[in-house]
């Protein structure tokens, strides 16, 4: 027993050590950040807020506790383990990644060992997509193996978690080619990762091969199949049905005005001019999007 909790430690120093290295490369994002806050959705569904990284959703079930996305760094994901042990005992045995973006998955690599990872087939193709800017994906190595989603999916996938039934759906291609919402149909919850930003303008990655149109399809469909009634998202506040439909027409509306000036011939700089600072890379990516 003393030999195998050895290695296990070892191997959790070396992960750390190296995901600290090579995360210190890839983000110059400042280490400090709000703490982590646990928020109700729905008895025994809850959502964690602050830290580094998008929010974490929980579901706790009779003898097991089922994650959704994984926070950025070791503190934020201490944070989040210690507040549900203030709700359970329960072990966490399951953690669904929503997108493969940095701060919804880089907490994998500083999970309790033995947690199965879930995600779509797509998302798990773009743990291994470099960034925005071009630096190398650093989850091909070995030591990272065990924090890569070992179950994924292609359309739709049940998801039990005790008696409590879970639904993970695959709505096409929008924010990133690898998004899922995971549907909790008893409370009508749908977590949805980044599909709707409420605080900034829309994220679309398109070199994700992302799509702002796709995006909006998703969201109709999404829609369309599920009766949920609150939308956590990844980084605001929890949203209704409402919320979702009124996202949906800016985006449509803003469509609609850059395709009318492409159709009249202006230039990708034209256009821009147009526009408020903070909408010029969805706007961009719209232009680009329209043939």
């Amino acid at each position: 027993m003393k030999r195998v909790f050895l290695k296990n430690f070892s191997i959790l120093v070396l992960v750390i050590l190296f995901s600290t290295s090579v995360f210190g490369q890839q983000s110059q994002a400042p280490i400090a950040s709000s703490p982590v806050v646990s928020k109700q959705v729905e008895p025994d569904i809850y959502m964690f807020t602050g830290g580094r990284g998008a929010n974490t959703g929980a579901y706790i079930g009779e003898k097991e506790v089922l994650l959704i996305d994984s926070k950025q760094d070791l503190a934020s994901v201490a944070q989040v383990l210690e507040a549900i042990k203030k709700l359970t005992n329960n072990p966490v045995t399951r953690l669904v990644n929503t997108h493969a973006d940095g701060d919804h998955i880089y907490g994998n690599r500083f999970q309790p060992a033995g947690i199965t990872f879930i995600a779509h087939e797509n998302c798990l193709k773009e743990f291994f997509v470099p960034s925005m800017s071009g630096t190398p994906s650093d989850w091909s190595n070995p030591a990272l193996k065990a924090f890569l989603p070992s179950v994924t999916y292609k359309d739709r996938m049940d998801l039990p978690v005790g008696a409590k039934r879970v639904e993970l759906y695959y709505f096409g291609v929008g924010h990133t080619t690898g998004d899922t919402v995971v549907y909790f149909p008893d409370e009508k919850v749908a977590f949805i990762g980044d599909q709707i930003f409420t605080t900034r303008v829309q994220l679309i990655h398109a070199y994700k091969g992302g799509s702002s149109f796709g995006q909006v399809a998703v969201l109709e469909k999404m829609l369309s199949t599920i009766d949920a009634q609150k939308f956590v998202c990844g980084h605001n506040d929890v949203i209704d049905r409402a919320a979702v439909q009124k996202h949906i027409a800016q985006m449509k509306d803003l469509q609609e005005k850059v395709s009318s000036l492409k159709v009249k011939g202006q230039s990708i700089e034209e256009v821009l001019k147009q526009f408020e600072q903070n909408q010029s890379a969805l706007v961009q990516t719209i232009y680009n999007e329209i043939k």
